[in-house]
Formats: C-alpha cells, structure tokens, sequence
C-alpha cells in the first residue's frame, strides 16, 4: 500500500512544493511546528532512513540541505532545525523546522497557515533555493 507520500510523489493527493528534482520532492508540512516547516522525501518509498542505500542517504540530505538554505533565507530564524523520526509517515521524510526557540521544535505545538498563505511561502522558498 502506497504511503500519502507517494500518492504525493505521484499526483494523487496535491501539495505545497517546494522544490524537485528527479528523485526527491520537498513540500511544506501541512501541519506545521513552524512557519516554514519543509519536508523533503525521496520519490522512492522506504519505510526507514537507514534502510536506504548510502549514495541514495547521502543524495537526501544534499537536497535537504539546499531546501534549507532556500528556507533560511524567505524565513526570519535563528536556525533551520533537521529531524527524522519516521513514526507518523512509513516513508522516509526529513523535517526542516524555522526555530526560534526549542518550542518550534516541538512536535505538540503547531501552526496554523492559511492555503494562501502556505501557497506564497512555497513559492517564496522555492524562488531563494540556489
């Protein structure tokens, strides 16, 4: 059975994109700890981020850190926070979390963002990744 990931990935279920490339896929949090909250995937579906090969871990986390530095800039932060935890979703996903405060790190507390609102901050990060 295929995760809401990839029926993301494949057009089913739309998003707030980010970024893309060939084998990843980076959209807003719809349920987001903080303004800006990211997730980037790989296209792929695996459950764990162990049980990907090396080359595809390293490959994530390089697209993860460009989606990063797009969101550090359209975001105001102190920091961009990266967490995988891999409970809620059985597809890997790396959380790129604006912090302020360990708060926003914080997976109990969350924000609320308008659909225009989160349309404009998409295609604001997706204009400053370089």
């Amino acid at each position: 059975m295929s995760s809401i990931f990839s029926k993301i990935v494949a057009g089913e279920i739309p998003c707030y994109k980010v970024a893309e490339d060939e084998q990843h896929l980076a959209f807003l949090d719809i349920n987001p700890n903080a303004f800006g909250h990211t997730l980037c995937i790989p296209k792929q579906e695996t459950d764990k981020l162990m049980d990907l090969e090396e080359t595809a871990y390293m490959e994530l986390m390089a697209f993860s850190r460009k989606v990063a530095l797009g969101l550090r800039k359209a975001v105001v932060c102190n920091r961009i926070g990266l967490s995988v935890i891999g409970l809620e979703v059985p597809h890997v996903h790396v959380h790129l979390i604006p912090l302020n405060s360990m708060e926003d790190a914080n997976f109990l507390h969350k924000k609320e963002m308008t659909p225009d609102e989160m349309q404009a901050l998409a295609k604001k990060i997706n204009r400053l990744i370089t």
